[in-house]
């Protein structure tokens, strides 16, 4: 990682859960990190179906960076969007240099295609891209329950060196609202490419 790199690739699957990756990229642009993001094109339609009353994920990038920003409420950082099927992006390079790569949520269709070293988009290729340059790679799996399958997939990215993070929250820290479960999960994501918070109340002790 080269000095004062604070860049961070975003993507966002077809898994529920579309609220970890509007709360993720909040964190990440009031932090003033750099993101680049890729939602896949099933996570249009699972944003679509998930939030009605926020109107639908646009597929245009520009549009994107508007909607994404709406939606978390930051103007702060900087944030690009790629589309889904763009393979020449910046990010599907080896060469382009990032802390790391969180998916957020991440779908088990997602997990097994990285799992076995299919690139059908740029979410996955990306993926794949900081796993062969020994790159921070967070998988946020949001399934259950999980079957064989899942478990082998999930099994082969760890093996790899993938950090797996499920989507699992806590309440020792005594969460008032959603927002509260959500963001502890987004911690304890970050934690994984040792960037701190002040989401969450931490465990300190009895």
């Amino acid at each position: 990682m080269t000095e004062g790199n604070k860049t961070i690739t975003l993507g966002v699957s077809g898994a529920s859960g579309m609220i970890y990756a509007v709360r993720s990229l909040k964190f990440l642009l009031s932090a003033g990190y750099t993101v680049e993001l890729v939602a896949s094109k099933a996570a249009i339609a699972v944003w679509n179906s998930e939030n009605i009353s926020a109107g639908g994920m646009p597929s245009n990038p520009k549009q994107q960076e508007e909607f994404w920003r709406s939606q978390c409420q930051e103007t702060s950082g900087t944030l690009t969007c790629h589309p889904w099927g763009d393979i020449a992006a910046n990010i599907a390079s080896g060469s382009f240099r990032t802390i790391g790569m969180v998916i957020i949520p991440c779908s088990m269709a997602t997990v097994g295609k990285i799992a076995q070293g299919i690139s059908s988009d740029l979410l996955e290729r990306a993926a794949d891209v900081h796993l062969k340059e020994g790159r921070k790679l967070i998988v946020v799996p949001r399934e259950t329950p999980l079957s064989l399958i899942h478990l082998r997939n999930l099994t082969a990215l760890a093996e790899a060196g993938a950090r797996i993070v499920p989507a699992i929250p806590a309440w020792y820290h005594q969460p008032q609202t959603i927002n509260d479960l959500v963001d502890f999960v987004v911690a304890r994501v970050f934690d994984q490419l040792d960037i701190d918070s002040d989401l969450i109340k931490r465990w300190t002790g009895k």
